[in-house]
């Protein structure tokens, strides 16, 4: 029977926007690195390092979530893939909101029909909420233009992606009896295949690219392991939709950054479009 999704206890919440925060600075840190390829493949070595020593030190997750992990790995390379994609062709302040915010509204659809989560009208509510807020920060500003429609598409379907291994991983985490277990896993299995392909497709040409960004490259990768292991922490604790909206409040980060660091205008459009996405969170977390 379905039942009616209540709301985040206070140490999940918590947790989810500290993972924002994290969040946020990885996909700077990927941003930052001109050379696509470069900054995933070394965020691809960082969390593959990181994992390893989680899977060292963690209790292993149980059997019954090892093809949700399996999925979730393929999930998470296509992620991968499309994020590259995306930050080819876009603006960090357009393509990163426009991705992250895809995300919430689907997983609640998602959550409703495999996970039998029933959101309550004050927690759909907020879910809008922030869902609007996370629009607008994308939308205002800005004029469309001709160029935009590849980097919006790809930034869609990388959307898509992210609520689709949310599902998975809100499933395969509660049956997994350790979060930091199939977080280390997910992170290993996903993280060794980044770099296989790259290498695959540039071979040992890509190697002397890598050098300049290394420490920043694998920084991020530890950051990004660190940010979904606390989103998955989180999962075991509360429903999927309204921690899916909590953890897209990185948008708010990810424009505060891409003013600093990349001199991308903010403005007021985009503090109204702030105060809206805290609204949500107030409406979530009620």
């Amino acid at each position: 029977a379905a039942a009616a999704a209540s709301g985040l206890p206070l140490s999940a919440a918590a947790m989810v926007l500290v993972a924002a925060v994290a969040h946020a600075g990885w996909n700077a840190i990927a941003h930052d690195i001109t050379d696509k390829l470069v900054a995933f493949t070394l965020l691809g070595f960082g969390g593959m390092l990181a994992a390893i020593v989680v899977v060292a030190v963690a209790a292993p997750p149980d059997a019954h979530s090892w093809p949700y992990l399996a999925a979730s790995v393929v999930t998470h390379v296509a992620y991968n893939l499309l994020l590259m994609k995306s930050y080819q062709l876009g603006e960090f302040s357009q393509v990163y909101p426009l991705a992250r915010g895809t995300s919430p509204l689907v997983v609640t659809v998602l959550a409703v029909v495999f996970v039998r989560e029933i959101p309550s009208p004050l927690h759909l509510a907020g879910v809008l909420v922030v869902s609007v807020g996370i629009a607008s920060l994308v939308l205002v500003g800005r004029r469309p233009g001709r160029g935009d429609g590849p980097a919006v598409l790809a930034a869609v379907a990388t959307g898509l992606t992210i609520a689709t291994y949310t599902t998975i991983d809100g499933v395969g985490v509660r049956l997994s009896g350790s979060a930091a277990g199939y977080t280390g896993w997910l992170v290993l299995l996903e993280s060794v295949l980044v770099p296989l392909c790259a290498f695959a497709g540039a071979g040992r040409g890509l190697l002397p690219r890598l050098r300049p960004y290394l420490w920043k490259g694998m920084a991020g990768g530890v950051l990004s392991l660190f940010a979904y292991g606390l989103v998955l922490w989180a999962q075991t604790r509360g429903a999927l939709a309204p921690i899916a909206a909590l953890r897209e409040t990185s948008i708010v980060v990810g424009a505060i950054i891409g003013t600093a660091l990349f001199h991308e205008r903010f403005g007021k459009p985009r503090v109204v479009g702030t105060v809206v996405v805290v609204t949500g969170i107030v409406l979530l977390n009620v």
